[in-house]
């Protein structure tokens, strides 16, 4: 194990991070709500802590190999969301504990969007807008994770992107080097966040909620500046601009760099593709289902209305955002746990999306498809295919192997609530919404998370980070065989 080495790249991580500090105290200087001071002490104890790490070790850069990768992703996330919980404890207002610090930074960088502050609207700018960019950072980081370094792992099926995903990805990269790959995808993602910012604001949004939503929804991380969300602004433009860029950024990265970086526009390459379609339905039918039983309800005045409801919140839920234009956990009938679930879909692999990613589910869909044809013809030969590509069983094996870990560490975490005195509903809620890296869920977790103990926030902080990581590469941590030569 290169164990320096890690520790090198740990450090010039810690100290590259460190500048993001430097932004929300910017903004506390514009606002003048002094703010700013938490900022400058996290800036300069992150950058000397990365300083303490790097130095020593600055020349040793030799190859890593596969388990110093796992290593280092864990590291990575961990460190920083570590670091990132600074602010939150040097600062005044809000006045945070060390667990709701490190619970909210960790929530913001894994873009689950829970939270343990209430009274947003009364919070200098300075905290607001470093929660956003929290979230719009850990967005980007899990784009390229989820692009560019877990399919060179082989994490639970997600090397199903370096043989069989369309479009540019080849070999585990889209291009011939992970850093071209990182460019590539940074471009992408701030170009729509630009887009996002530029439509909130003609929609009716002030300069710096724009700004703020737009990271929160490009990275569908689901924090906002005011405790009521996006029901605050109350307007159908700004909901339907929601609804639009959180199904843009629930799409595989690596479809848009095919689709728009390569010899023109090409729109027909999402139409090709068969985890677009399937969230496209999952999509049509959540809405049709939540507008049928909200209409018959009556509990809105008109079909537009809850039309606009109904959309919003089953994009938003079901995405994994969490955005929310009134409390969902008030609809009638099973529409608040149809929502939960439906966020163990999530949106595509290769997005900034939580959940087990539609195509895993589709893939085990064809699997169980393909076991009902064996019981009829035990002699019959059947392939999985995605689009006209026939899948080696490797990569059904590593889904069935992602799914039976996802289902455990659930089951772990919820039982782990349940044993700390959480209700039931309560505590499956906030396994769901922290595994899918949702957000809000049910019971005493509907509006935040402030209410529950410190010991549960730390069994959510980890199903957090294990929904984040794609669970394998955090549990291949607690193997032996890892740490053996």
């Amino acid at each position: 194990m290169q164990y320096r080495t890690i520790i090198r790249i740990t450090g010039f991580l810690m100290g590259l991070f460190s500048l993001s500090l430097l932004p929300p105290a910017l903004v506390a200087v514009i606002y003048k709500d002094g703010g700013g001071t938490a900022f400058i002490q996290a800036f300069f104890l992150s950058l000397f802590l990365g300083f303490l790490l790097w130095y020593p070790n600055r020349r040793h850069k030799k190859d890593l190999r596969t388990r110093e990768g796992f290593l280092l992703v864990v590291l990575f996330w961990a460190v920083l969301g570590s670091i990132g919980a600074v602010p939150f404890i040097f600062t005044n207002q809000p006045d945070l504990s060390i667990t709701d610090s490190f619970f909210e930074s960790f929530s913001a960088l894994t873009t689950t969007g829970a939270t343990v502050i209430v009274g947003l609207d009364s919070l200098p700018k300075a905290i607001l807008f470093y929660r956003h960019l929290l979230q719009w950072l850990g967005g980007m980081g899990i784009i390229v994770l989820a692009v560019a370094i877990l399919p060179m792992l082989g994490i639970g099926g997600m090397q199903l992107y370096r043989a069989e995903m369309p479009g540019p990805v080849k070999d585990s990269k889209m291009t011939p080097r992970i850093a071209e790959t990182a460019k590539a995808l940074w471009y992408i993602y701030f170009a729509l966040t630009i887009a996002c910012a530029v439509a909130y604001w003609l929609a009716g949004m002030d300069v710096f909620d724009a700004i703020c939503h737009s990271f929160s929804t490009i990275a569908i991380g689901g924090f906002s500046t005011h405790d009521a969300s996006m029901g605050y602004f109350d307007s159908t433009a700004i909901n339907m601009v929601c609804v639009v860029f959180l199904l843009i950024a629930a799409l595989n990265f690596s479809l848009h760099f095919a689709a728009f970086t390569r010899r023109g526009i090409n729109l027909k390459i999402y139409f090709k593709d068969a985890e677009f379609k399937a969230l496209v339905i999952v999509q049509l039918v959540l809405t049709g289902i939540c507008f049928g039983v909200l209409y018959h309800s009556g509990i809105y005045d008109s079909p537009e209305q809850t039309l606009d409801f109904a959309l919003f919140q089953a994009v938003s839920i079901s995405t994994t955002a969490g955005f929310g234009t009134e409390s969902f956990h008030m609809w009638p009938l099973f529409l608040p746990m149809l929502l939960i679930f439906s966020s163990f879909i999530g949106g595509c692999g290769g997005s900034t999306a939580g959940g087990i990613k539609v195509i895993r589910m589709i893939l085990l869909l064809k699997q169980g498809s393909r076991e009902l044809k064996r019981l009829v013809h035990p002699r019959g030969m059947f392939s999985i295919r995605i689009g006209d590509k026939a899948l080696p069983d490797r990569i059904i094996d590593a889904v069935w192997g992602f799914f039976s870990a996802y289902a455990l560490v659930f089951v772990l975490c919820m039982l782990l609530l349940m044993a700390m005195g959480m209700d039931n509903i309560t505590a499956f809620s906030a396994t769901a919404a922290c595994l899918n890296n949702l957000g809000p869920g049910l019971g005493e977790v509907a509006s935040n998370y402030a209410s529950i103990g410190d010991g549960e926030k730390w069994v959510l902080l980890m199903a957090m980070l294990f929904g984040r990581l794609e669970v394998f590469t955090l549990l291949v941590l607690f193997t032996p065989t890892f740490w053996k030569n």
